[in-house]
């Protein structure tokens, strides 16, 4: 099926695995979180145990150095594009108002991106990862 819009995350290439994927995991809840329609029907197998529902189309998972997050920040914010973010300052805190408050302290372009997420029509995604690579 063909969808009208895209996910991408796009996180920074010297990342440890557990980071990559503890960073996927928070941006990807953050865009279901904005997005509740994007969220299919629950699951259920053959003997009717039932499972939690999932986003209903996939994620596209991208990486690029510090430059290309800076920049893929800029051209969402420019096209005003909702972004969620992940810093490197989030690995070092242990909660959710800790994560806001670590946020907060830095000011927009002295934020130390490790990871990005947008929703938004496939063109738009496409032009704020564009020079990034496909994650391996």
């Amino acid at each position: 099926m063909a969808h009208d819009t895209k996910i991408a995350v796009l996180l920074r290439e010297d990342l440890a695995p557990w980071q990559r994927l503890n960073a996927t995991a928070f941006l990807v809840s953050g865009v279901t979180a904005a997005w509740p329609q994007l969220v299919g029907e629950p699951y259920a197998d053959a003997d009717g145990t039932a499972y939690l529902a999932m986003l209903g189309q996939p994620v596209m998972v991208f990486e690029g150095d510090a430059a290309m997050l800076r920049e893929a920040h800029t051209r969402a914010l420019r096209r005003e594009l909702t972004v969620g973010v992940f810093t490197a300052d989030l690995f070092r805190t242990g909660n959710d108002e800790d994560n806001r408050a670590a946020v907060r302290a830095v000011g927009r372009d002295d934020l130390d991106l490790v990871g990005l997420a947008v929703h938004a029509p496939r063109n738009a995604v496409d032009k704020v990862v564009k020079g990034a690579r496909m994650h391996p």
